[in-house]
């Protein structure tokens, strides 16, 4: 119904339209009595091998929603309801901004993908307090947290600091977004010593507190290499707790829309299809330089259960999806999940039909009872002890 009813009217729309749309019909649903119960029955997925244990946190499933489409924390419970083991707000500025002229977000069907420059668009710290102040009803609220564009790159690690104390008891994690497009030029702001200016101070206060809220740090896929082991070591270094990775690239290297109508379009961030393989390249390679033991939220690229499996499998703990969801509709996570079980039912399955070939069995007799058990045997792997903070795999 999606493909053929929902997306060719919403798509009838500007992007922007499109997405204040779906927002305000999710707020009115959550006002009515119900109404997020119905959509947890149609689109939510519960399962043992779902499950992920990480920083501290039980995700009832790893499949989030990424920072960028609920800017303001209006409609977190909603879309939860959808089906998200997590939504992440913001990005939130400490004073509200109307970011860069419209038109500024753009769809490239032909490449399944979205090019956008809102310019971190929001309603400030107030709104969003406002919002996450409501019952949480067991939603895992992320807060993506980044600076005015009018502050100045050295005034950046207060702005930080305020989204961080203010929204503290509100959120139960935090990404420090230093990629984003108002965030200074990204060879300043990628630097050691930039991100331990901002990241100090949120280290400081976190220690006063009794309750332990895990600091996430957003990279760009733009980085070299080299920048990306630099900063995974302030990971390894430093209280950091994970690397969020990645947000949009600049690069326009490979697509089919033609250069005439990017032209057209201009500057912003490129999301969706052209930055999957980029995007699980950075997460292995984080993970691999990292030891495997810190957490990771793989973002970027991720269009199909394939892509979030691959995403997995290199190293992520969790993972978050937006131009994927915006391009497949909200099934999107239903089917992710589905595909999830299915994978970590398989081997059990497998193992269960030898054993029964080897008894001399009937294994498509003992298959079923395989298949019903094998969400418990997925979870007996061993777990290693970690530091608070960390990931648990």
């Amino acid at each position: 119904m999606y493909r053929r009813v929902i997306k060719p009217v919403l798509f009838s729309l500007t992007i922007e339209q499109a997405h204040h749309a779906v927002l305000l019909l999710l707020r009115i649903i959550g006002l009515i009595p119900g109404g997020r119960w119905l959509l947890r029955k149609c689109y939510a997925v519960e399962h043992p091998a779902l499950e992920r244990e990480v920083f501290g946190i039980r995700f009832a499933n790893p499949i989030g929603l990424a920072a960028g489409f609920d800017h303001n924390g209006e409609a977190f419970r909603e879309l939860a309801a959808l089906g998200f083991g997590f939504v992440e707000v913001g990005t939130v500025t400490p004073r509200p901004q109307a970011g860069n002229p419209r038109p500024r977000v753009f769809r490239l069907p032909k490449d399944n993908a979205i090019i956008n420059r809102i310019g971190l668009a929001n309603r400030g710290l107030e709104a969003t307090i406002r919002h996450l102040r409501r019952p949480h009803d067991g939603v895992i609220v992320g807060c993506n947290i980044g600076k005015n564009t009018s502050t100045p790159a050295e005034n950046a690690p207060a702005d930080y600091l305020k989204l961080f104390r203010s929204l503290y008891q509100y959120a139960d994690y935090f990404t420090v977004n230093i990629s984003c497009d108002n965030a200074c030029r990204e060879g300043t702001t990628h630097t050691r010593e930039h991100i331990l200016q901002i990241l100090n101070p949120l280290f400081d206060f976190r220690r006063g507190q009794n309750q332990f809220r895990p600091i996430m740090l957003k990279i760009s896929p733009d980085m070299s290499d080299e920048v990306i082991d630099q900063i995974t070591d302030v990971l390894l270094e430093t209280p950091l707790d994970g690397i969020v990775a990645t947000n949009g690239t600049h690069s326009r290297g490979g697509l089919h829309t033609s250069r005439t109508t990017l032209e057209k379009i201009g500057s912003g961030r490129l999301s969706g299809a052209p930055l999957t393989h980029r995007a699980v390249e950075i997460v292995r390679r984080v993970h691999t330089r990292s030891g495997g033991t810190y957490p990771i939220i793989g973002v970027g690229g991720l269009m199909s259960a394939g892509d979030v499996r691959a995403m997995l499998d290199a190293g992520a703990d969790l993972v978050q999806l937006y131009t994927g969801y915006v391009y497949n509709g909200p099934g999107m996570v239903k089917a992710v999940c589905r595909e999830l079980i299915a994978a970590a039912e398989k081997p059990a399955a497998m193992r269960a039909a030898g054993e029964s070939v080897q008894n001399g069995e009937n294994p498509e007799a003992s298959a079923p009872e395989a298949v019903g058990t094998a969400g418990k045997a997925s979870d007996g792997e061993s777990e290693e002890e970690r530091r608070p903070g960390s990931g648990q795999k």
